[in-house]
C-alpha cells in the first residue's frame, strides 16, 4: 500500500517525537501547510532559537498529482546540533524536487532510515554540504518512493571539526559508496561503515577538496 504524505508526516512526527495538530492533514483540501500541524515537543540541543522563516511561492499540482498544500514556510537551515521548531516541512516538488524535508538530529539518523525502509521507499543519495560560517557539516539524504514518486529529504547537520554520523549501509547497501565519496571529499565520517577508503582520490589522501577552506 503506497503510503500518502499526510501518512508519511505522522510517522516521521513519532520517530522524532514532535505533536500533529489534531485533524491535520497534508492531502488536497486539508488546509495544512509546512509549518501548520506541526509543533515540536521535544527540546533542542542548542539554546538558540532557529532563524526566521521565509515564505515559498504558492503551490501547485505536483507531478504525481499529489497537489502541496499553499502558504509553505522553509526555516532557515539551523546550526550544528539543532532542530528547528518545524522539523517537518511540505515544499513544493517543482520549486524544491521533493514534498517533504525533515530535519533530524544525528543519532535520529538511523531511526528515518529503518522509517524509509519500512515505508517503502529506496535511497537515491548521500550528499554532504559545507557550511564554513556556521561551522557545520550538513548531510543530506534524498529519498524515493517509486510507486507514488514521491520524494523526501532528510537532513542533519554536526559541528564541522567533529563531523560524524552513524552510517545507514546496513539498513540501505547502497548507501555504502555515497557515504564513501561524502567522506573521501568533505571529511564527514560514519561510523560503523566497513570501508571508508577513498574512492577517487589516492588513498593516502589526507584532504578533501570540497570543503571551502581547502587549497590545492
Amino acid at each position: 500500500m503506497t503510503p500518502t504524505l499526510t501518512e508519511i508526516a505522522k510517522a516521521f512526527s513519532r520517530v522524532l517525537g514532535v505533536t500533529l495538530e489534531p485533524g491535520f492533514s497534508a492531502e488536497p483540501g486539508g488546509g495544512a501547510s509546512a509549518n501548520s500541524g506541526i509543533t515540536a515537543t521535544t527540546t533542542s540541543s542548542s539554546s538558540s532559537a532557529p532563524s526566521p522563516a521565509t515564505t515559498a511561492p504558492p503551490a501547485t499540482q505536483a507531478s504525481t498529482g499529489t497537489a502541496v498544500p499553499a502558504g509553505l514556510t522553509t526555516p532557515a537551515a539551523p546550526t550544528a546540533g539543532m532542530i528547528p521548531s518545524s522539523p517537518i516541512v511540505f515544499t513544493e516538488h517543482a520549486s524544491r524536487g521533493w514534498h517533504l524535508d525533515v530535519t533530524v538530529t544525528a543519532p535520529q539518523v538511523l531511526d528515518t532510515a529503518r522509517l524509509m525502509d519500512r515505508l517503502g521507499f529506496c535511497l537515491d543519495m548521500v550528499t554532504g554540504v559545507d557550511w564554513m560560517a556556521q561551522q557545520a557539516m550538513e548531510v543530506v539524504y534524498d529519498y524515493l518512493h517509486f510507486d507514488s514518486s514521491v520524494r523526501v529529504v532528510v537532513r542533519t547537520r554536526v559541528p564541522r571539526e567533529a563531523a560524524e554520523v552513524p552510517t545507514i549501509s546496513e539498513i540501505f547497501p547502497g548507501a555504502n559508496w555515497h557515504e564513501r565519496e561524502t567522506h573521501e571529499f568533505l571529511g564527514i565520517r560514519f561510523a560503523g561503515h566497513p570501508n571508508l577508503t577513498p574512492l577517487l582520490l589516492p588513498e593516502d589522501a589526507t584532504f578533501h577538496p570540497l570543503r571551502k577552506d581547502f587549497v590545492a
